[in-house]
């Protein structure tokens, strides 16, 4: 019986993995920075290189930046710090509106989360504008001149609430 010589592998028909494996079995020193690269290419495959969890706060951002209107920013930048760091956004990776929504929820339902956000909100706005903010306590009128009171900030985030609804 003659045995048949073994058909010569193309290397361009097997994957970089199979061609790794075959370099060693002919004999190739492997050398760890072969071993990291051969696992490295598939250690993203599909996937993103950014987290999701910072794609889940993006879309998230995004959705804030779009719908709500804020002409001095200080309460897009405190609900977008918010959002940040709640950890219900962790909890809706495949859906982070429905974070938003529990996230606006609880502020314009609670008094007391809603005055300390409105505070955050001013507080932001007299950084950005370089001007004492305009602080209203709780159960008393706000300032004539005070862009955000407990009211407006209020009517607001559940405007954006129902919007964030409607897209649900």
């Amino acid at each position: 019986m003659n045995p048949q010589p073994e058909p010569t592998p193309n290397p361009d028909a097997h994957p970089p993995d199979d061609k790794l494996r075959q370099d060693i079995l002919l004999g190739r020193k492997l050398t760890l920075a072969d071993a990291i690269a051969a696992e490295g290419n598939n250690f993203f495959k599909g996937e993103s290189p950014v987290p999701i969890l910072l794609r889940a706060v993006t879309e998230i951002n995004g959705f804030i930046d779009k719908h709500l209107r804020d002409s001095s920013g200080a309460l897009k930048a405190v609900l977008q710090d918010w959002v940040k760091q709640d950890s219900r956004v962790s909890e809706h990776l495949d859906q982070p509106l429905i974070a938003l929504e529990q996230i606006l929820t609880s502020i314009t339902t609670n008094s007391e989360i809603l005055y300390e956000f409105v505070r955050q909100v001013d507080f932001k706005w007299g950084q950005i504008y370089g001007d004492r903010p305009y602080f209203q306590k709780p159960g008393q009128s706000p300032h004539p001149e005070d862009e955000y009171t407990h009211t407006s900030v209020q009517t607001q985030l559940v405007t954006l609430l129902k919007q964030v609804q409607q897209t649900l």
